[in-house]
Order: structure tokens, then sequence, then C-alpha cells
């Protein structure tokens, strides 16, 4: 199953989403990331926290979703809500569309403590959700049962209160 995360700016949470969905998720999915308006870099703290956890960040760029190349997306999952708001390109219109709302630590103003904690915590949110996506095995689910196991996995993880 190919994932595509999209954050408008694609500098933070898509790309975390992208680098660990690729690092720890089982191999049948694989993942990209993209933006409508990508800032053009990754941000310094996304890189720091991943390397810290052992995954590579060689291969990982800030980059629109027209920039994809041969990359085919069987689901589009937008992180931010501006990102959930946006028209998707033409070419992805049939695509399997949902959302998981996660706060951007890269806003986060306080100690370096503070902002640390805040990466921690969106990266635990993204590695519960993989997690998740793993044990309901949606990559072997028929293509046609996908809209309704993720709108089930959706539900029970916003009852865990990890929304």
């Amino acid at each position: 199953m190919n994932l595509l995360y999209v954050c408008t700016h694609n500098r933070c949470r898509s790309i975390l989403c992208e680098a660990l969905t690729n690092a720890l998720a089982d191999p049948d999915y694989r993942a990209a990331s993209a933006g409508s308006a990508p800032s053009g870099e990754v941000h310094a703290k996304s890189l720091e926290h991943l390397q810290a956890r052992g995954i590579g960040v060689s291969t990982l760029n800030s980059k629109s979703w027209h920039d994809l190349g041969d990359f085919t997306p069987d689901v589009v999952i937008t992180v931010c809500d501006s990102a959930n708001g946006e028209a998707c390109p033409l070419w992805l219109s049939d695509t399997l569309r949902i959302h998981w709302g996660l706060s951007d630590p890269s806003k986060c103003d306080g100690s370096e403590q503070q902002i640390d904690a805040a990466f921690n915590q969106c990266i635990a949110i993204i590695q519960h959700r993989l997690e998740a996506m793993r044990s309901a095995q949606l990559a072997k689910l028929p293509r046609q049962q996908w809209p309704a196991a993720f709108a089930a996995l959706s539900a029970d993880i916003s009852n865990q209160g990890s929304n």
C-alpha cells in the first residue's frame, strides 16, 4: 500500500510520517510525503529526532505533490488541518483520502526541552497509528474495504485520545 502524507509545507509532520512509515511499518507499506506549498527544506528538529532514533534522513526532502515521480499513492493522508481543506491535484481525485490531524511540533514556543517534548509526542502518535495500521493488516485487505477499515481505525484511535 502506497501512502502519501500531505502537509502544506512538507517540512515537519509529513516528513516524520514518511520516514517513520518507511523505517518502522510493515514492508507492505511504502510512504512518500509532499505539500501544496513546500518550504524547500526539512525542519532541522525533524531530522534531529529521526536520526536520534536511528532513522536515515538522506533521502528526505521538502517537495511538491507534483514532484513525486513514479510514486502513485493508494491513500493520501493529510496531517495538517490546512492540507485537509485543500483540493488535491486532479490526478489524486480518485485516491482514498483520510485525515490524521497532528499538532505541529515545529510551531512550539518554549524551552529546548519543551520543543523536544512536542516532537517526541508527535512521533509517538505517528508510531501508535502505524502500529494500529500494521495490527489491522490494512494493506492485506481488498482495496474496496480500505475506506471502512481506515474509518474504523481512525475512530478507534480517536477514542483512545491519540487524535
